[in-house]
């Protein structure tokens, strides 16, 4: 069974929407309804929600709709249904981070991007299925494509409620391939910002240093309008930086002065690659290069990232399980045999494998690759790689490799992926734009520009 049927009014894009309930076009409600019916349709076969109240959902729906009849000034989101990733601290829904260590807790606060969700008028439609603790052992939720293959992780959930038309926005995160991998399984927009774009207070704390809020939706636009009204400085999160917030909508609506000069980067993974990903981008490259499809695009060349390049996924391994032995060492120590294996492993190389001098030279080595990149970006507006190795593999016991997101996450660079390739047997095969730390703008333009060439 596809769960992915397109059709009916919960179909309408966000930006869509918005601007129909803000022309008084159309009802929050009718528009939450109809996204509650496709869930309703939905939920047993794709198992995208951990938490979810139609009632308290509607009851959102109609105070937004009374908004709007009073007058009252809208958010760039008003009357939205938003999934949220259930890592996020809601002050009225249980944050239960996807563990029977957290079963029934229930935070007094809003994290900060729930709160920058409901300040636009977004409405938080649930909590969406997060693997454990945001890692690899996976929870219910399968492909809405093929309901016998992982939707990826560990933003499962909200990948998943995004492709069949649950609700058009979610958020989720990412500590290594957590947005990328299951939006491009899942056949979706998925973006992580640059690093600190986003505020990380009140979410589950993994990495400081890896931590990112990702994004899901089904076009670029849509992912940008929702980015806009995250972005920002939060005095709670150090690694947000006071600075105004880029014109995300915007940049991804305007046409680039000139064709956007892309790089097709392999990356020290390349041979990780399933053959029919490697083949689906030589042809991509190839149509690329024809002149009809991309009037004015030089030819795109391949870049090949220097020998240093290669230690990034050991480098990211030993921040990330030294990082989760700091943040998950009360669940390690009060529940160690509620902990699925393939965690327990990774706390423990943490407490006891990684020593401190490896842990600093690996975040030592995090502005050395990155000026590295920086110079490569003097000559390319964006990198063009695979997503994943492959389409979404069968099974449900594990979520699929990270291996093509660990270098950008770990370097903290904007990445967004594109469900423009499919594989043989037509499942959706993600294409992986990398853009400079910092230019979310730039990366965000030049993805709805490639979403936008014509192929054929």
């Amino acid at each position: 069974m596809n769960a992915v049927n397109e059709g009916g009014l919960e179909w309408l894009s966000a930006v869509e929407a918005a601007a129909a309930i803000r022309e008084g076009r159309l009802t929050s409600r009718d528009y939450t309804e109809a996204c509650l019916d496709a869930i309703a349709r939905q939920e047993d076969t794709v198992g995208a929600w951990t938490f979810l109240d139609r009632d308290y959902a509607l009851a959102q729906a109609d105070a937004a709709d009374e908004a709007h009849r009073l007058g009252r000034p809208h958010g760039p989101l008003h009357g939205l249904p938003i999934g949220v990733k259930d890592i996020f601290d809601t002050r009225d829904m249980p944050t239960e981070d996807g563990s029977p260590l957290h079963a029934g807790r229930t935070p007094r606060d809003d994290a900060a991007a729930v709160a920058r969700l409901r300040a636009a008028g977004g409405l938080v439609m649930g909590k969406t299925v997060t693997t454990e603790f945001a890692t690899y052992h996976p929870g219910k939720t399968a492909n809405p494509h093929d309901p016998r293959r992982t939707p990826g992780g560990s933003s499962s959930g909200s990948a998943a409620a995004v492709a069949c038309g649950m609700v058009p926005l979610a958020i989720g995160s990412q500590t290594n391939g957590s947005t990328i991998r299951p939006a491009s399984f899942c056949g979706v927009v998925g973006y992580k910002p640059s690093f600190g774009a986003i505020p990380r207070n009140g979410a589950l704390k993994l990495s400081r240093a890896l931590d990112h809020v990702g994004l899901f939706a089904r076009d670029v636009p849509d992912v940008a309008l929702l980015a806009e009204c995250l972005f920002g400085c939060d005095a709670e999160d150090p690694d947000t930086r006071p600075q105004a917030v880029p014109p995300l909508l915007r940049a991804a609506l305007s046409e680039p002065p000139t064709a956007p000069r892309l790089a097709f980067v392999p990356g020290p993974v390349w041979e990780l690659a399933e053959s029919e990903t490697q083949e689906a981008f030589g042809e991509l490259i190839e149509a690329l290069n024809e002149a009809d499809a991309a009037p004015g695009l030089g030819k795109i060349e391949q870049f090949d990232l220097s020998e240093g390049f290669s230690e990034a996924q050991a480098l990211h391994a030993v921040v990330m399980e030294t990082d989760l032995a700091c943040n998950l060492a009360r669940e390690y120590r009060d529940g160690a045999d509620r902990i699925s294996p393939v965690l327990r492993a990774m706390i423990e190389r943490g407490l006891n494998q990684h020593g401190a001098y490896d842990y600093a030279r690996a975040l030592a080595m995090m502005p050395a690759l990155n000026e590295a990149l920086e110079e490569a970006f003097f000559n390319f507006d964006a990198f063009i790689t695979p997503a994943a190795a492959g389409p979404a593999p069968f099974g449900l016991e594990a979520t699929g490799s990270p291996a093509f997101c660990s270098l950008w996450t770990f370097c903290g660079l904007p990445a967004i992926t594109l469900p423009l390739l499919r594989s043989a047997d037509g499942m959706p095969l993600g294409v992986q734009l990398i853009g400079q730390r910092g230019a979310d703008a730039k990366l965000l333009r030049t993805a709805q520009w490639l979403m936008t060439r014509d192929f054929t």
